[in-house]
């Protein structure tokens, strides 16, 4: 475990009720984040405790610190220099899921994702993590992630894996024993890796078909073009038949999202840099995002870029052009026609389906109607809502891997209303979603019965078009 240094070996006892909290002089880790955190957004936080009926580590542990008004308390407190931030203060800030299911519900609109994000960088810089993880996280963030062409590299590597019959050799003589059980239970449910994006299929520009509406840019992610490639063709595909020239810009790379979460806060600027000139040099009329994590970050690249001179005005003109590929065919595509579910019910019946919502399409891009009304669109569909979909699912880009025990139990209570549903399909609009919810389908044996799929395949699979495209090489 990480331990943070140059802290005081005991943390502030609180002061007796009716006196003055005592102020002790800033360590360097509370001054690095009185430096970082916006004290006006610390003092906005009422206490009025909205957030905590929308915080899925509040509901699932009752603690006043597992919310975010305690978790604000706890940020202000180190700053104001009445606790230090101890490895129990790291640990409940790594809790967080960072879902910010908790800004749309707060009267007084506090930025608690903005908060978390700053609080994860100064804990980054004073922390000593044990040489595997550091090494790991260097490999990650740094070597790997930001670079396309590895990024590919990996993606050939992983194919190679899963169709050689390598991954049977491995399976059958316990390798994956040696790792955690949830890595051991993803592993499985992995789709076929490909080296062949978005890019390498289609080019640079792809026409629209029909008359013209608008020029999008396609932000490919990074893996998203590496796991889900047919997703992104996918995407591409119906923004094309919707109208819209598309345009991937080559240079552009991973998005900084997983960056900004782990305290790597300069390398997410330094990859939201790089995506602006990109997609400016492209000048496009929007930026289409089909991974809800990503595309939160992308929207924020203007308070990202706050404070760098030379991009704060090109960060503004990124993200007021990003938009969730939902509410870009919803609002101004020309929508296509739907057809009858090729797996519809022999019988007639329409098909069951139901949707978990990204939490930061949701929570951050404020787009969780767009993807139901396009469902409702597609004929002889029988949508149910699913009880907590606006709640996490625990995937929360890596959480569910660094933060096990509070992924799975997250999911375990999602699956009691997934079961309720009685859906074939379970359709949503992000990778990390979409992964865990087919972990969790495979947990309660439901796989006979449930398929858990991306909204642009489900839609791209029923699209009524005959000359809908069939380029679909990811090899």
């Amino acid at each position: 475990m990480a331990a943070v240094k140059e802290t005081a070996n005991h943390s502030h006892h609180p002061a007796p009720s009716g006196s003055t909290p005592e102020i002790k002089p800033l360590n360097p880790l509370a001054q690095t984040m009185k430096m970082q955190l916006s004290y006006d957004e610390l003092t906005n936080c009422m206490r009025c405790g909205f957030c905590q009926a929308a915080c899925p580590t509040f509901i699932e542990t009752g603690l006043e610190a597992a919310s975010p008004r305690g978790r604000i308390a706890l940020m202000k407190a180190v700053v104001d220099g009445i606790m230090e931030p101890d490895q129990k203060f790291q640990n409940q800030m790594d809790l967080c899921l960072g879902c910010r299911a908790c800004e749309p519900v707060c009267p007084a609109d506090v930025k608690y994702g903005h908060l978390l994000e700053a609080t994860r960088d100064s804990v980054e810089q004073h922390v000593e993590h044990r040489w595997f993880i550091k090494a790991a996280r260097k490999v990650a963030f740094k070597q790997v992630f930001p670079k396309q062409n590895r990024m590919k590299l990996v993606g050939k590597l992983l194919r190679t894996y899963q169709t050689s019959g390598l991954q049977k050799v491995a399976h059958g003589v316990g390798v994956m024993k040696l790792f955690p059980k949830n890595m051991r239970e993803m592993e499985p449910i992995l789709p076929v890796a490909s080296g062949r994006g978005v890019f390498e299929t289609f080019g640079t520009r792809v026409p629209a078909k029909g008359e013209k509406i608008g020029t999008v840019g396609m932000f490919r992610g990074c893996l998203m073009d590496v796991l889900f490639t047919e997703t992104n063709l996918n995407t591409v595909r119906l923004l094309t038949e919707a109208g819209f020239e598309v345009i991937i810009p080559e240079t552009q790379n991973c998005c900084g999202a997983l960056h900004a979460h782990a305290g790597e806060m300069s390398q997410a600027k330094e990859l939201a840099k790089k995506n602006v000139r990109a997609f400016r040099e492209a000048n496009v009329d929007y930026i289409a995002s089909n991974a809800g994590g990503c595309g939160a970050l992308l929207v924020e690249y203007d308070h990202l870029l706050h404070d760098e001179p030379e991009y704060a005005d090109d960060g503004k003109w990124f993200a007021s052009r990003v938009k969730d590929i939902s509410l870009l065919l919803l609002e101004k595509g020309r929508l296509p026609s739907f057809e009858e579910p090729k797996t519809a019910q022999d019988d007639g019946k329409p098909l069951t389906i139901t949707y978990q919502d990204s939490c930061h399409l949701r929570n951050v891009m404020r787009s969780s109607g767009a993807p139901r009304n396009l469902m409702n669109r597609v004929a002889n569909v029988k949508f149910v809502e699913l009880q907590g979909s606006d709640r996490c699912c625990g995937s929360a880009g890596i959480y569910n891997i660094v933060q096990t025990e509070m992924a799975n139990q997250i999911l375990e209570h999602k699956m009691e209303h997934v079961k309720e549903t009685n859906a074939h399909l379970m359709i949503t609009s992000n990778p990390g979603c979409l992964l865990q919810m087919k972990l969790g389908i495979e947990r309660e044996k439901l796989s006979d019965q449930m398929e858990a799929v991306h909204i642009v395949d489900f839609l791209y699979d029923r699209l009524k078009s005959d000359d809908r495209s069939t380029d679909s090489s990811t090899k």
